[in-house]
């Protein structure tokens, strides 16, 4: 019975310094002014404020804005990266570095791992995304960047809650210009678009489902 006991005790503490093992530690850096090429033409020069993420010490990923807690295992994170610009046609041959707005990370506490989400229609320099619980409301563009689409998308799953059809893209070279940033409210769950062209509409969230409700609706 004893020797039961002790194999038991044992198990639990091998199994709690195990699990202290798995935990990682994540951490980001300081933040440092870059220069960013912005624009369809990359024509503009604007200030970027970028920091990198390290996960247990080991640099993954520059990032740029304000992470969001999903669960108190997962964040989401905008990522920034450089862009070598460099010609084979030039005569230097050392890479020519331009920072660039990427993404959106998804990083694990449990796991360590820093995966990049893909999110439909999401449009690099043109979207930005609004977070509430593991749902993300944006306006997206299309591959030919010719229509705006307003989109509701929750975690993990692969097409969107809702995408609405807004009508024709705004020609600009502002980022994040084709509509204002989504506003959420809970109790409903719902997410407010205020697009540039076209009345204002919000969403209901229930669930893995949606539904838009516009002004007349509500008439």
């Amino acid at each position: 019975m004893r020797k039961a006991l002790r194999l038991t005790v044992s198990f639990l503490v091998l199994a709690g310094i195990a699990g202290a093992a798995t935990q990682h530690f994540l951490t980001f850096g300081k933040w440092m002014p870059v220069k960013w090429y912005a624009g369809a033409q990359e024509s503009k020069v604007e200030a970027l404020k970028v920091r990198p993420l390290y996960v247990d010490g080991k640099l993954k990923e520059f990032t740029f804005g304000e992470p969001h807690e999903i669960t108190d295992r997962l964040m989401v994170v905008r990522r920034s990266f450089r862009l070598n610009d460099q010609l084979p046609e030039d005569a230097k041959r050392v890479p020519q570095w331009k920072w660039q707005r990427g993404g959106w990370l998804l990083v694990d506490r449990s796991t360590g791992k820093v995966s990049q989400l893909t999110l439909p229609e999401f449009d690099f320099f043109y979207s930005a995304a609004s977070w509430y619980r593991d749902y993300v409301a944006y306006c997206g563009m299309s591959d030919d960047g010719g229509k705006v689409y307003a989109i509701v998308a929750q975690l993990g799953r692969k097409k969107p809650l809702v995408k609405k059809e807004l009508g024709a893209a705004l020609q600009s070279d502002i980022p994040d210009s084709q509509c204002a940033v989504p506003t959420w409210q809970r109790q409903p769950t719902r997410v407010n678009f205020t697009p540039h062209t076209g009345e204002q509409f919000h969403v209901v969230v229930r669930g893995h489902t949606a539904d838009v409700i516009t002004t007349a609706d509500e008439e």
